[in-house]
């Protein structure tokens, strides 16, 4: 997921669910923009490798690896990773990044996944969650794949930002609920409606508790100094104002 950007007023509401986050078609625009664009290659992904530590000889699940750049970081720090996304198109730019040696497998979180139970010493969800309406079954699975003492780091849109952005909109959104929202994304000349689910903090926390996660940490990390140069906008207002919410849990 990129950084957020401000959508017109009617960009709230029910998806179509045949046509919204298309991936594939947005593959190569996505990856190019996550590659070096500040949301990501300065500010979630420096925070991610940060709460994981020193990963050598961790077995780590990259749930919803997209193009594979955190994959790739891992695995240059000594991980052995195994990388899941539901878009075939995304993981055709992660081979590239990879090499066909790198173990990526076409899954949607919503179903079980195709792993034994206490597979992994690491699962880590990067901004894949809150396209979920129901945390349950996904994180009941990821409980499952993990050894006991195993990790799961989770980073998702920060609730409170999706909300105070909505409401300076206009819309008059209401934080203690889960609803959903969308907003168009444009990358690489092609424009696809993008579905989200907005929950508060609460919700979440109770999500993880309910599926046997104890929280270690949570963390609203500021953005990496070497972006104030390159992106000193945005990196004034990523430093006044989090866009992004991260959790350590472990699996009791």
């Amino acid at each position: 997921m990129l950084s957020m950007p401000a959508f017109p007023e009617d960009h709230i509401g029910p998806a179509h669910p045949t046509r919204v986050n298309d991936y594939d078609s947005l593959a190569e625009g996505y990856d190019a923009e996550n590659e070096s664009g500040i949301a990501n290659a300065h500010y979630e992904r420096p925070a991610i490798l940060a709460l994981a530590g020193d990963v050598t000889g961790r077995r780590i699940l990259d749930a919803g690896c997209g193009s594979g750049p955190l994959f790739a970081e891992l695995r240059d720090r000594g991980a052995a990773l195994t990388g899941i996304d539901l878009s075939p198109g995304m993981l055709e730019v992660a081979r590239r990044r990879l090499g066909e040696e790198a173990d990526l497998r076409v899954a949607d979180l919503r179903a079980p996944l195709p792993f034994p139970d206490d597979a992994f010493d690491d699962v880590i969800a990067s901004l894949v969650l809150h396209y979920l309406e129901d945390w349950a079954p996904t994180l009941s699975e990821f409980r499952r794949v993990l050894a006991t003492g195993g990790r799961l780091i989770v980073s998702v849109d920060h609730p409170f930002a999706i909300h105070t952005m909505q409401r300076t909109a206009g819309q008059k959104t209401d934080y203690f609920a889960t609803y959903n929202w969308t907003e168009e994304w444009t990358m690489g000349g092609r424009a696809v409606t993008m579905s989200f689910w907005n929950r508060p903090l609460h919700a979440m926390t109770s999500a993880f508790a309910a599926a046997g996660f104890r929280i270690s940490a949570i963390s609203e990390p500021q953005p990496d100094p070497a972006a104030r140069e390159l992106f000193p906008d945005e990196f004034r207002a990523l430093s006044t104002s989090p866009s992004f919410l991260f959790f350590v849990l472990e699996a009791a």
